[in-house]
């Protein structure tokens, strides 16, 4: 059977809440409503394996998914990328990352992120990995009310689609962009976190 990506369509929810939830119940991603997944459709690509009949083309499995989740006009994230076992190690979620990213461009975002137990993976097509603060949007939007919150062990890694100026010498050069994300985005929600993480560590009486 061959796989095709393509734009998600309002069937195709019902598909991809099964997958991204069986990932969730094994602690690997967030869980998905049907309702949420229906609303943002329209950000979701599918990677369908389908049937060798063409007349069956429209019940073809989904083996992949993967979301954009805009998190300001400038920035954008990787979320639910989910992979069926049976295409694990084919390169299928790298090439929907890449689908992904290349939404993210059309779109006219200058950065995508993603928060991963697999920094390698999205290192290796191009990301690189930072502070998971720098990415603030992130932490206030989804982050804060999530259970690992305070214990997360994902990474943060990032790409910049915008172009880049080189300026300097030949011997010291340096990018020429602004960040997007300053520090006083991030730095009052960073001393939150660790004023309540320390409460959570106080013993109880």
């Amino acid at each position: 059977m061959s796989i095709t990506i393509r734009p998600a369509h309002p069937e195709d929810a019902a598909q991809i809440v099964q997958m991204v939830n069986h990932f969730a119940a094994q602690n690997i991603m967030l869980p998905r409503s049907e309702e949420n997944v229906q609303q943002t459709i329209e950000d979701w690509l599918v990677a369908m394996e389908q049937p060798p009949q063409p007349s069956q083309r429209c019940i073809g499995k989904i083996v992949g998914c993967g979301a954009l989740v805009p998190l300001n006009d400038k920035l954008v994230e990787v979320r639910s990328l989910a992979i069926h076992e049976s295409q694990h190690g084919k390169g299928l979620g790298s090439t929907l990352v890449t689908e992904l990213v290349k939404m993210a461009r059309e779109r006219g975002y200058m950065q995508v992120c993603a928060l991963t137990l697999r920094p390698q993976f999205f290192i290796r097509l191009g990301f690189e990995q930072v502070d998971r603060w720098s990415i603030s949007p992130k932490v206030w939007q989804a982050c804060i009310y999530c259970p690992k919150f305070h214990r997360c062990d994902e990474v943060a890694v990032l790409m910049n689609l915008a172009t880049i100026h080189l300026i300097g010498d030949d011997r010291n050069r340096q990018p020429a962009w602004n960040h997007l994300l300053k520090w006083g985005e991030w730095q009052p929600l960073r001393l939150a976190y660790r004023y309540e993480y320390q409460e959570e560590q106080q013993p109880k009486s």
